[in-house]
């Protein structure tokens, strides 16, 4: 994409989007969700970040053999064909662009808890219209620009959620953690409740190796950011959930709609309060820049190989897919927009896309998790055909214990969403030259 004297992303920059993209609303609002589930939510945080290094290094490893931009598109499309990489792509794009309304809301919701004045339907609306394009204009500014942004969002926001975390451990009450499984399921249908809410908290742990042409060094430098950025944020969530769950009784945790913050409160009173409220912000704005980065990054990368419309392919003057993320931003504005005039048609549609997030994402790990010897084959015309790994094979059982976590009916619609996309592709496909699924795959 560029040549190496004008890559932009550094390790901080790709740790930053790693860390900025996972420790996001799922992170602040999950011990809330798995408070019913007692003692045992700790442990499946800890097997799922266990699980979530497997995959890490998993995508390390094809970073290393073929730093592609498009991340798991890229190598979904090298290892099985191009047919399975475009319902990757789009698949991946759409749950991109339908999420960014949930986390830019949770952003406005921590602006009105800072400012109740301004509390209201519509005010919300904006607020959360107004960060959406905020960010998108950060975007459209460059890659490095969106680097420096998710740097000090980043590294801001560790600041306080790191405080609640490590320092809390000196509040907590071992009274607390009396019950092991108090929701009454047996233990693998409660592990298996627990693992999309989990899952959601781990999402973006691949994005390094989204924006891989824009990469300085990027055998070296995505492997490392990606696991860096996974044990970082699991190493957060473990201890700030075991914080929460202590600082706060159950039956209070299970009723919180902002839990870190009740936490901070507790221990240290409106301060903490505001502090967590701060981080909140900064940390939503992290999440909106590194997802906006990667909604602009998959696309262009499915369109350069003739899957999407070329369009989605085009780079401004400043190095960045704008007309791909305007279109995507676009799109996640009317999600804004009907939910705020309360059309409960799309409404539902808007409810249900997002509640498919954790799902859309966990196919492409699926796909990835054993894709390795497939990719190292491609890449070396045959003469390098590895075993699969037992950690290959870990992340794979991983990625379809999530799935089957998520239950048959969001499995069903996301099954649904993805076969949706087959007119976009035979339509594609018609007005692009066909290519054997042979042809040379290029990387950087």
């Amino acid at each position: 994409m560029h040549s190496d004297g004008r890559k932009s992303l550094g390790m901080a920059a790709c740790t930053a989007i790693v860390v900025g993209n996972m420790v996001g609303s799922g992170f602040y609002l999950s011990p809330a969700a798995v408070a019913p589930y007692g003692n045992l939510a700790i442990v499946v945080w800890i097997v799922m970040a266990g699980g979530a290094i497997c995959l890490g290094l998993t995508f390390a490893r094809l970073a290393r053999l073929a730093p592609a931009t498009g991340g798991p598109y890229a190598y979904t499309r090298l290892a099985y064909g191009d047919f399975p990489g475009f319902l990757i792509a789009w698949g991946y794009w759409i749950s991109i662009w339908a999420s960014l309304p949930l986390i830019a809301v949770a952003l406005a919701g921590a602006i009105v808890d800072l400012f109740p004045m301004v509390r209201g339907r519509a005010t919300v609306a904006a607020l959360t219209l107004v960060a959406i394009w905020i960010v998108v204009f950060v975007n459209l500014r460059g890659v490095k620009t969106a680097g420096v942004v998710a740097q000090v969002t980043t590294y801001a926001k560790l600041l306080p959620f790191g405080a609640v975390a490590i320092i809390g451990l000196i509040y907590i009450d071992l009274s607390h953690f009396s019950e092991f499984n108090p929701s009454g399921k047996p233990l693998l249908q409660a592990s298996a409740a627990l693992a999309p809410l989990t899952m959601f908290a781990f999402l973006g742990l691949e994005s390094a190796t989204v924006p891989a042409g824009d990469v300085r060094d990027p055998e070296r430098t995505i492997p490392r950011s990606t696991v860096l950025g996974i044990m970082i944020a699991a190493t957060l969530y473990v201890l700030g959930t075991v914080v929460v769950m202590g600082v706060l009784p159950r039956q209070e945790l299970v009723h919180s709609l902002a839990p870190f913050s009740d936490a901070a409160g507790a221990m240290w009173g409106r301060t903490g309060e505001i502090s967590i409220s701060i981080a909140v912000i900064l940390s939503s704005l992290g999440a909106l820049n590194g997802w906006t980065l990667l909604m602009g990054q998959v696309p262009m990368a499915a369109a350069r190989d003739g899957l999407f419309p070329p369009l989605f392919g085009s780079i401004s003057t400043r190095g960045v897919p704008a007309i791909g993320i305007l279109i995507s931003a676009v799109l996640a504005t009317v999600l804004v927009l009907v939910q705020a005039v309360g059309a409960s048609g799309f409404a539902s549609f808007y409810n249900l896309v997002v509640g498919l997030s954790t799902m859309a994402a966990v196919i492409p790990y699926a796909f990835c998790a054993l894709a390795g010897s497939l990719v190292a084959a491609r890449v070396t015309d045959g003469a390098y055909v590895p075993k699969v790994s037992v950690v290959e094979v870990v992340a794979f059982v991983f990625a379809m214990f999530t799935l089957y976590g998520c239950g048959a009916e969001p499995v069903l619609y996301g099954l649904v969403l993805l076969l949706l996309g087959i007119p976009v592709y035979v339509w594609q496909r018609r007005h692009t030259r066909a290519r054997p699924e042979t042809d040379e795959f290029i990387v950087g």
